[in-house]
Order: structure tokens, then sequence, then C-alpha cells
């Protein structure tokens, strides 16, 4: 006997019991499994009421998890791209901008360790800060050596 199929209402709580979601990313998801005449801008308005969804939780989870290995610039692209804008998006900004020479010195280090001694190892080590989104400030403190804490 097939199991009765899955409420939305349940299919989204099981998926905010995993991590947080956006809300664009959560109507994504439950559009896909959404029946003729449910409608899901309803059902993510009352998970907001009710404090399930929340975008600054959201807002805060995915800094947390990025914050150690990827650039300010590549944390709020990823922050737009969940439908982050606005004031809330500049306080997050102004938040990342005061550690970012120290969490790039940290990727650097655990990378690579040394400042390489030709212009080509130099040129690769700026390369792959610069892929991970940090500045260009950021990457110079990194390549001259960062002090040990």
């Amino acid at each position: 006997m097939p199991a009765p199929p899955v409420s939305l209402k349940a299919r989204a709580l099981r998926l905010l019991s995993t991590r947080e979601h956006s809300r664009l990313e959560l109507g994504r998801k439950l559009a896909r499994h959404a029946e003729e005449g449910e409608d899901v801008e309803a059902l993510l308005d009352w998970l907001e009421k009710n404090k399930w969804l929340s975008q600054e939780r959201f807002s805060e989870s995915l800094v947390h998890r990025r914050a150690a290995r990827y650039g300010n610039s590549r944390i709020l692209a990823e922050l737009q791209s969940h439908g982050i804008q606005g004031e809330a998006l500049q306080e997050l900004k102004a938040g990342l901008v005061e550690d970012e020479v120290a969490r790039c010195c940290e990727v650097w280090r655990r990378k690579f360790g040394e400042v390489a001694t030709d212009a080509e190892g130099r040129a690769k080590q700026m390369r792959f800060l610069i892929q991970r989104g940090f500045s260009q400030k950021a990457v110079r403190a990194a390549m001259k050596g960062c002090p040990e804490e």
C-alpha cells in the first residue's frame, strides 16, 4: 500500500527542520510539489507569521557557514541570489567588512602557508583568494604575510 501524499505544509516544515531557507528558495522547492488550488505564497506568509521562516535567521546562518571560506563579494552575491536585499544586505555587508582581512589571511594560511618566492606562485595565490571573493585590499594584506595570533 503506497504512503499517502505529503501535504505542502508538512513538506515545508520538513525542509525547515533540516536548515534555514530563504523565502525565495523555499518557494521554489515547494512550487514543484504544489497541486492545483494550493497557494504557496499563503503558506510562506503563514510560516513567516508563525516565525518558522525568517530572512534574518537565514542570512545569519548563511554568513556563518560561508565566512570561514569565502570573501565578502562571494557571500553577498549568494545572499542576493536568495532574495536578500536592501537594508538587511547593507547591515550584513558592514559586519563582514570588519574581519575580511583576518578571514583572508586564515584561508591563505590554510591553503599555502607561506608566500611564494616567484611571481608565478604569487599570482596563483592571489588568483585563488580573489576567486574566493576576497577584496584586493585583503589579498594584498595576506600576501604580505599575516601576523600570527
